[in-house]
């Protein structure tokens, strides 16, 4: 199924809006789980957590910065 550029585009603003601020939330909370870390712990799981989260929204992403495919001038 593929997915048109105005609905990839509409769906990455959605992820960055609404989705990347949650995200944020809970990798804050997860930090806060584990009682303090030390610093390089800390910045290795946000690290993690910042890769882990881009990558199921590769193929949004993708060409959302190019100009519209489908339009035919």
């Amino acid at each position: 199924m593929t997915v048109s550029y105005k609905a990839r585009r509409r769906l990455a603003l959605l992820i960055l809006l609404v989705g990347l601020p949650a995200y944020i939330v809970a990798s804050v909370t997860v930090v806060n789980w584990l009682d303090r870390p030390s610093i390089l712990v800390e910045l290795i799981v946000y690290v993690a957590l910042g890769i882990i989260w881009a990558l199921p929204f590769k193929f949004i992403f993708k060409g959302i910065g190019q100009s519209d495919p489908d339009k035919t001038d």
